[in-house]
């Protein structure tokens, strides 16, 4: 795919954060050496107000990870076109070395539901996701990151494994993916799986970007909360991570 949108500035393989509003002063004040900023790409949707200025003073100094959380991959409702070309601004707007997406579903019957919820893993899901994930590139004119995300049940119906699943998108679209270590590691606990399979399958070489997080343990099992520091299980799979895929830019939430 020929990108039409050429990326401000590279995406190291450094440590990057995720910019808050609460950052804006210190860090427009101390401009500490980060490898990147990501910021939720819905939250600077709007055409003016102080969020979207903020992000252009700093994507002057840092490279820009754009992560979506309403594009629904997987819904059955067709793509929301008014989403798609707001992106597609901020992608002109911002030039953002990455832009990335949720492996779920989030919407139905045109309402958002506010969570990031599993698909079942089928053939069926992942020709419909390629689909949806192809017209989003074609929109986009770039490729864009696919992540895994939590699943706090499992479908019946799945026949192929996550990483495959995630492995085979990439390879059917040209995506890449988001890797996300403790997405992983708390699917595997909550469903006496193998983190490190999904480390085996994917292609090392469509890897972009890992993500690191906290989560709280409860009675019935693990929860992505993003309210804690990262557990040491899950430093011990990014290191596993990268010893298998090479260094990556990452981001602890």
């Amino acid at each position: 795919m020929a990108a039409r949108y050429a990326p401000r500035a590279p995406h190291p393989a450094r440590a990057g954060i995720c910019l808050r509003t609460a950052h804006f002063d210190a860090l427009a004040a101390r401009s500490p050496p980060l490898g990147f900023l990501e910021v939720h790409s819905e939250n600077y949707f709007a055409d003016g107000g102080p969020a979207i200025a903020w992000l252009e003073r700093f994507r002057r100094d840092y490279a820009v990870s754009l992560h979506g959380v309403g594009a629904s991959l997987g819904s059955a409702d067709p793509l929301d076109a008014a989403h798609l070309d707001r992106l597609a601004r901020l992608c002109e707007r911002i030039e953002p070395a990455l832009v990335s997406e949720h492996l779920c579903w989030s919407s139905a019957g045109g309402a958002h539901l506010g969570e990031l919820l599993p698909l079942p893993y089928t053939e069926e899901s992942l020709r419909h996701v390629a689909a949806r994930v192809t017209a989003i590139q074609e929109r986009l004119g770039r490729p864009i990151l696919v992540e895994n995300v939590t699943a706090y049940v499992r479908f019946a119906s799945s026949t192929v494994p996550e990483g495959e699943f995630i492995a085979e998108l990439a390879r059917r679209t040209g995506c890449r993916v988001l890797l996300d270590v403790n997405n992983a590691w708390v699917n595997a606990v909550n469903h006496g799986t193998d983190a490190r399979a999904i480390l085996r399958a994917i292609d090392p070489a469509t890897v972009g970007e890992i993500h690191l997080a906290g989560f709280a343990a409860t009675e019935d099992g693990l929860v992505d909360t993003h309210g804690a520091r990262v557990a040491a299980d899950v430093w011990a799979l990014y290191a596993e991570a990268v010893s298998l895929l090479g260094p990556v830019p990452t981001l602890v939430e």
